[in-house]
């Protein structure tokens, strides 16, 4: 019996060897991606195949080839619950992680918006990847083009070293000067007066205003709370469009590690802000490892952009990220705002669509937080000396040199936004 015991186990075991090794042959998905750019800079998916056909793609390699540059090429779908969960950023980290080469140039498609392009640059920015790709999918003339034409311009403006400049200009009609009538409720005159109406019709409207006013007294109903003057997000950048934390989380430990990795790498003659980035590393690792919500991981992303600002100092005073919303991405106007209700004026600093939103009078998206009674509201309506991200902006309230890295990192704020901010829980 023990022999026939012994002799099926090593039948099954044959069985199954082929398989498992079968199995442990397959590559990942990012193995896969990885595999490829070894021997090309351009990876196509299948699913691009009509798109980017095999001249179009030998066209992109030549391109690459003149430029002289670490440059690759990765266009392929991203949907949620795939092997990246639909995140560009996931699959630029796991590519950087199995890509040997220290200095990497990486353009790909983006999980949210199919038009759309992504660049990243490691060690460091130098080339202004990020701006640079950023731009095409703003340029008017590649409003219809193809994905191998809007490819070759993104690979075109990173070998010119010059795409912040791009950048702006490709969206300088949404980036306007902003004038003190930018915020809600600073337009001059009655509603009347704008729209050219006549006193006629003002009487008219007092006197329905007064009807309508002895119509609620009469019924003696409390007036309903004013609506809030800002729009709740229904779609953010990234992970933080559906509200996945997770997801978002995930974005923000390959940005963590990624701005170790390159204040790792730097050269400390020729980099004076590396210990700006340092300080900038460990205060986001500070906050990730107990971060709850999505304020506290945008803060991440704020300490990462300021680290990796630090690093490359491309620019004297660059922009941090979007005031109303962080997770939109890198603010791309100084203005002022009024908030509602007040006189004073705040210089913040807000991306396109926020900017474009108060120009035309509109609400921007907002990035909100729990209040203490348990209703969401705009995370900078909390108490200043309760959330460290309400008191700085993400960047755009500080001034005179102070750095998110050195507010987060002193204890008396640290306990507060140990205590107080990652105790407020987004609804």
């Amino acid at each position: 019996m023990s022999r026939s015991r012994h002799l099926l186990a090593a039948v099954v075991t044959a069985l199954l060897l082929p398989v498992s090794t079968a199995a442990a042959a397959t590559p990942s998905p990012g193995e896969h991606i990885a595999q490829a750019l070894a021997t090309t800079p351009v990876y196509v998916d299948d699913a691009y195949a009509s798109a980017v056909p095999p001249a179009e793609r030998r066209r992109l390699v030549r391109q690459i080839e003149k430029t002289d540059l670490p440059i690759k090429v990765v266009l392929t779908p991203l949907t949620k619950g795939d092997a990246f969960d639909g995140e560009a950023d996931t699959l630029a980290a796991v590519l950087r992680d199995r890509l040997p080469q220290r200095e990497l140039i990486l353009i790909t498609t983006d999980g949210s918006y199919t038009a759309s392009l992504n660049g990243y640059e490691w060690p460091a920015d130098t080339h202004q990847t990020r701006d640079a790709v950023a731009a095409v999918g703003f340029m008017d003339e590649l409003r219809h083009a193809g994905l191998a034409a809007r490819t070759a311009k993104a690979v075109e403006l990173v070998a010119e070293g010059d795409g912040t400049a791009a950048y702006e200009e490709a969206t300088s009609d949404l980036r306007e000067p902003a004038t003190d009538s930018d915020a809600p409720g600073d337009k001059a005159g009655t509603p009347w007066q704008q729209r050219g109406w006549g006193w006629g019709w003002a009487i008219a409207a007092s006197a329905l205003g007064t009807l309508l006013v002895l119509v609620v007294r009469r019924r003696r109903r409390k007036a309903p709370p004013p609506r809030s003057p800002f729009a709740h997000p229904q779609a953010v950048f990234a992970a933080a469009r559906a509200a996945d934390e997770a997801a978002l989380r995930r974005r923000a430990e390959a940005e963590v590690l990624a701005l170790g990795e390159a204040a790792r790498s730097a050269d400390t003659a020729t980099t004076p802000g590396l210990q700006r980035a340092l300080d900038a590393y460990a205060a986001a690792s500070a906050v990730l490892d107990t971060a709850g919500t999505l304020p506290d991981l945008a803060g991440v992303l704020a300490l990462v952009t300021e680290g990796r600002d630090a690093l490359t100092a491309t620019t004297p005073s660059p922009l941090p990220l979007c005031f109303f919303n962080p997770l939109h991405g890198r603010a791309t106007h100084r203005t002022t705002w009024r908030p509602l209700g007040r006189r004073d004026k705040t210089p913040i600093a807000s991306c396109t669509p926020c900017t474009h939103a108060l120009r035309t009078h509109r609400a921007p998206e907002v990035l909100t937080t729990t209040s203490p009674s348990g209703t969401p509201i705009p995370y900078f309506e909390l108490p200043a000396d309760q959330s460290v991200w309400a008191a700085t902006g993400y960047g755009s309230l500080l001034r005179g040199g102070d750095s998110l890295a050195a507010r987060v990192g002193r204890r008396g704020l640290l306990a507060e936004w140990a205590g107080g901010e990652a105790g407020h829980r987004r609804s």
